[in-house]
């Protein structure tokens, strides 16, 4: 697998999803990236700016569940050389993968190395199940199994002040009552790289939460273990 796995997009927003894009896209005229803006009730908002971002780079092939079938979305997925899932709500993004059938295609996919960047909704969705998202489950969905194309859960936009980071520790330890996933906490600006089976901090600053221990910060470039003692 090859996973871009961003808190936030970056300054001038995409910023540091464009500059991970360009190792697939680069030199490609005719490459395609699927765009999966699912998160958000108006995608059509943030349509017209990435493609514009993305020009000269890739042609953006939106995917959208609600008006397309299961054949045309995954046709999309199997031209592309790129998938980029942005932010917005989890549970929505989550909802709708599922719902439209289009999350165990979608999986297979990345599986089998078609590259994902992914930001905020998008990196939550990514583990296994996506109960650590701070949003509101609006949709209310009851669809909780994410992505699960990594063995750790996520957590983004962690606090930069002492008091929010202790409370979204509290929050996250009770998470661990009932669920054994490793979590992996982002700061704004921390890209986590997933290569193969290799998990780790590409840039910025991120920690990793494990049940019933403190967090650790996590060092740049070195392979987070799914346990402890591995």
């Amino acid at each position: 697998m090859n996973l871009h796995l961003f808190s936030t997009p970056g300054q001038d927003y995409l910023r540091d999803i464009l500059a991970a894009s360009r190792t697939y896209l680069e030199g490609k005229p005719e490459a395609s990236l699927a765009y999966l803006p699912l998160a958000t009730l108006s995608p059509e908002k943030w349509l017209e700016f990435t493609e514009k971002s993305f020009g000269g780079l890739a042609r953006i092939e939106p995917i959208n569940t609600e008006s397309m079938d299961e054949p045309e979305m995954e046709a999309i997925l199997r031209r592309a050389r790129l998938v980029f899932i942005p932010g917005g709500n989890t549970f929505l993004l989550n909802h709708r993968l599922h719902t439209s059938r289009l999350m165990p295609f979608l999986r297979k996919k990345v599986q089998a190395g078609l590259p994902l960047v992914a930001c905020s909704a998008g990196t939550v969705l990514c583990g296994p199940d996506v109960l650590t998202s701070r949003d509101l489950n609006m949709v209310p969905t009851t669809h909780f199994t994410g992505l699960n194309v990594s063995p750790f859960n996520f957590s983004v936009h962690y606090p930069e002040d002492e008091q929010g980071r202790a409370d979204r520790d509290a929050w996250l330890s009770e998470y661990h009552v009932f669920h054994q996933h490793p979590v992996i906490i982002l700061a704004d600006g921390a890209c986590v790289r997933v290569e193969k089976n290799k998990t780790s901090l590409e840039s910025g600053e991120a920690w990793i939460l494990r049940p019933g221990q403190e967090k650790k910060k996590l060092d740049p470039g070195v392979a987070i273990p799914v346990n402890e003692n591995a």
